[in-house]
C-alpha cells in the first residue's frame, strides 16, 4: 500500500472506531456491524485487543509499507454513550479529527452496501450523536455499512438490536470485509478515491 495523503508528516496515529454495544447479547446483531468491521481489521493483521483505561477495546496495527500507526477501538459503553471513549482516545493519543474514522451501522443504505464520507449529520444514529458531542466537531470520516430499512411495520429500535436474517448472514462476511478495505483505504488512498472505489 502506497503513503496516505497526511502520515508521515505528524505524530499522529489513526483512529479507527468500530460502534456497537457491548456484551455478548448483542454481538451478532445489526447495530454491532462496526464492531465487526473493527475485529475484521484486527484479525487481518494478527492483532488483539486489550481494556484501556479510556473505555476501550483497543488495538494497535502497523498499515502498508510505511508502517501507519492505526488505532482500532471498540468502546466498551453502550451506543448512545460512545463519545465518551472516543473523545478520551482521542485525547490521549492526540489523535487528529481528519485523522478518525467511525464505522457504523447506517439504515438509509441497502444492506451490503458502503457510503464514505466526512463530516455531516448524525441521522438520529446515537452513537454519532454522542461522538459528535464529545468531541465537540463533526468533521471526521464514516465509513457507513448499509443495514436497510426494518421491514413492514417493525420498530426501528428493535431491528437494529436483532441479528440479521439467514440470507444477510451468507453475504455478511463480504460485506465487513468490503468495509474494512475501505477503511484501509481512507488511511491509503485519501477520501475521494475511495469513494470512487466503493459507492
Amino acid at each position: 500500500m502506497r503513503l496516505g495523503r497526511s502520515s508521515a508528516s505528524t505524530t499522529s496515529p489513526w483512529l479507527v472506531v468500530g460502534l456497537g454495544n457491548p456484551g455478548d447479547k448483542y454481538h451478532s446483531t445489526r447495530h454491532n456491524i462496526g464492531h465487526m468491521v473493527a475485529d475484521e481489521l484486527v484479525d487481518r493483521y494478527g492483532g488483539s485487543f486489550r481494556a484501556h483505561k479510556t473505555q476501550n477495546a483497543l488495538a494497535t496495527l502497523r498499515l502498508g509499507e510505511t508502517r501507519e500507526k492505526v488505532l482500532v477501538a471498540k468502546p466498551a459503553t453502550y451506543m448512545n454513550l460512545s463519545g465518551g471513549p472516543v473523545r478520551a482516545l482521542t485525547t490521549f493519543f492526540k489523535v487528529r479529527l481528519d485523522q478518525l474514522i467511525v464505522v457504523h451501522d447506517e439504515l438509509d443504505i441497502d444492506f451490503d452496501r458502503l457510503r464514505i464520507k466526512r463530516g455531516g449529520g448524525d441521522g438520529g444514529h446515537n452513537g454519532l450523536k454522542s461522538i459528535t458531542q464529545c468531541v465537540g466537531d463533526k468533521n471526521y470520516y464514516r465509513v457507513r455499512a448499509g443495514i436497510g430499512r426494518p421491514p413492514g411495520a417493525m420498530d426501528v429500535s428493535s431491528y437494529v438490536l436483532k441479528p440479521f436474517n439467514s440470507t444477510q448472514r451468507q453475504v455478511l462476511p463480504l460485506h465487513i470485509s468490503t468495509a474494512a478495505d475501505a477503511v484501509e483505504s481512507l488511511i491509503t488512498d485519501g477520501l475521494t478515491p475511495t469513494q470512487n472505489r466503493f459507492h
